[in-house]
């Protein structure tokens, strides 16, 4: 199996598809440590290079067609989509519900005054996270709840789901039916962070613009808010998120 994204997630699931003893047959991201606890080969691929370019490479490097997407900001087109892989992402977020970015998903989730949140697994196609849902992992939102602390909650159910996913996917098995879609379906890209001034005074503006340690990964949800503000998103960790980037 082959793994394209970025960061702790990604790197924590190479490892333990290895601990487990499936293939690790290429590690597709920014940082050649990704790979060394699969022990499998990199492939130098910063986002949002085009990971469609190595098509051949991944088709022919992978043993048993599986491609796990994690973490990744990388869009697959063609000619990658009809090389007969089956490539699958872990999403930020429950679908259709909360497609597009994760960070900007959780804005306006806690805007929206959403109780719900969670993680999803989906098949890729030609859309953005509009591929057939094969699992999910919900969780509730506090009503307290900071921006920070979903999106952390999320990344931790991003990483349950695919362990509990990875040896029925692995072996060709069947997945539980998924519940219901999240629906009605929602798009939440860099666009919609224009809406964010329209926001300012509303009563969860504060804890849903708090990016905490995740201001450094949403860069442009980060630059929309000091717009609107004046001052940085960041914050200080909170000590009960209990998980490191």
């Amino acid at each position: 199996m082959i793994f394209v994204g970025d960061g702790a997630l990604l790197r924590r699931a190479v490892a333990h598809a290895a601990a487990q003893g499936h293939p690790v047959d290429l590690v597709c991201s920014a940082d050649p440590q990704d790979a060394t606890g699969g022990g499998a080969p990199h492939l130098h691929l910063p986002a949002p290079a085009d990971v469609n370019a190595h098509a051949d490479d991944l088709a022919g490097t992978c043993t048993d067609g599986i491609v796990w997407s994690l973490n990744n900001r990388r869009i697959f087109r063609e000619p990658l989509l009809s090389r007969g892989l089956r490539i699958l992402n872990v999403h930020n977020g429950l679908l259709p519900r909360h497609r597009g970015l994760p960070s900007a998903a959780v804005l306006f989730a806690l805007l929206n005054g959403e109780h719900e949140y969670g993680a999803t697994l989906h098949e890729v196609d030609a859309g953005i996270d509009t591929g057939r849902v094969l699992a999910v992992r919900p969780f509730p939102i506090a009503p307290d709840a900071r921006h920070f602390e979903v999106m952390l909650q999320g990344v931790r159910a991003c990483q349950t789901l695919f362990e509990e996913t990875l040896p029925a996917v692995a072996s060709g098995a069947p997945l539980p039916p998924p519940p219901a879609p999240a629906g009605p379906s929602a798009y939440h890209g860099t666009r919609s962070l224009d809406r964010l001034a329209a926001h300012r005074d509303h009563p969860s503006y504060a804890r849903a613009t708090d990016l905490g340690p995740f201001a450094a990964h949403a860069p442009e949800l980060a630059a929309a808010i000091e717009a609107v503000t004046g001052s940085h998103a960041g914050h200080c960790l909170s000590p009960r998120s209990g998980y490191t980037l």
